[in-house]
């Protein structure tokens, strides 16, 4: 995904901020096993309507819903053009190099339409109830750097070794290595999670805009920024993802109202908070959602965001 050169001519405010990402739109996708022929039905009208993502939440523990991984492999073998990843794929549950052979092989069949959104792991106890360590605080933290580690050097190829009290690979030889780059998102929310995310992850998922609003989001943007500069990063490096639960028309517990209001919002979202991927998760009647969203919304937003960055 290209880099948008920042218009040197652009007058960045005080707390605004844009990173200069193109844009990219997704759609949070039912993961019930009740639900999937009308998610699949869903999935394909998202691909014809050229967005760019379908998102899988990763809860293997929860009665009814389906694997992520499996539904996101079955669901490219079903569309066309669009790409598919996870928000997110639980680390405590997925091995590392297990999950990178997964992430390279699912690229190499389906022609690089994957990348790999993951998470640390919430729910300890529903992680323990399937097996998982269940890591909390500072355990969790390390657990996730070493996994990101192991996970970016197997999608290199080559040798892959890790000696830790937490993990250990002797030598693991990756391939195939994808032929375009599959990157590595972390969904993070607490400071130490939001520091690795700057130091190490290529990109942000920013949990569900009713879980984490937009008024604090910069001040998570500012931890990212300010590990990504001591790793000797520049913030830009790191894509910046908002789940976005809401109504396009109504009211809703999200974002709610009419097009105008939505264009306006997710535009803001860009420019002042430095969000550049939106995955919009209907509050409301998926189909119709997705075509005011699809046909409405997305290309106005693309094209203020453009007249903004002029």
């Amino acid at each position: 995904m290209p880099l948008l050169p920042l218009d040197p001519d652009v007058q960045h405010h005080p707390g605004m901020v844009d990173y200069g990402h193109s844009l990219s739109f997704g759609v949070s996708i039912d993961p019930t096993a009740s639900g999937f022929p009308a998610a699949l039905a869903l999935a394909r009208q998202v691909d014809h309507a050229g967005l760019d993502y379908l998102v899988v939440q990763d809860h293997p523990y929860q009665p009814g819903y389906l694997d992520a991984w499996t539904m996101m492999s079955y669901l490219l073998t079903r569309t066309e053009r669009i790409s598919v990843t996870a928000s997110v794929l639980n680390l405590q549950l997925r091995p590392p190099a297990m999950l990178a052979k997964a992430a390279a092989s699912l690229a190499a069949m389906a022609g690089g339409r994957v990348q790999l959104g993951v998470g640390g792991g919430g729910y300890p106890r529903a992680i323990a109830s399937m097996g998982g360590k269940a890591y909390t605080g500072d355990e969790m933290v390390t657990f996730t750097d070493e996994s990101i580690q192991l996970i970016k050097k197997a999608l290199k190829g080559g040798a892959v070794c890790m000696d830790t009290p937490l993990h250990r690979v002797t030598g693991y030889q990756a391939d195939p290595v994808p032929q375009s780059r599959i990157e590595v998102w972390l969904g993070s929310q607490g400071p130490k999670m939001l520091a690795l995310t700057g130091r190490i992850a290529d990109g942000w998922v920013c949990p569900l805009n009713i879980y984490v609003s937009p008024e604090e989001v910069p001040n998570k943007q500012a931890m990212i920024d300010a590990a990504a500069h001591t790793a000797g990063r520049e913030p830009n490096e790191v894509r910046r993802v908002y789940n976005v639960l809401g109504n396009v028309g109504s009211a809703s517990q999200g974002v709610g109202g009419p097009v105008e209001l939505w264009v306006d919002t997710l535009a803001g979202w860009v420019v002042e908070l430095g969000f550049d991927t939106f995955v919009f998760w209907p509050d409301g009647d998926p189909v119709k959602q997705l075509h005011a969203f699809a046909d409405e919304v997305v290309p106005a937003v693309r094209a203020r965001v453009a007249e903004r960055r002029k």
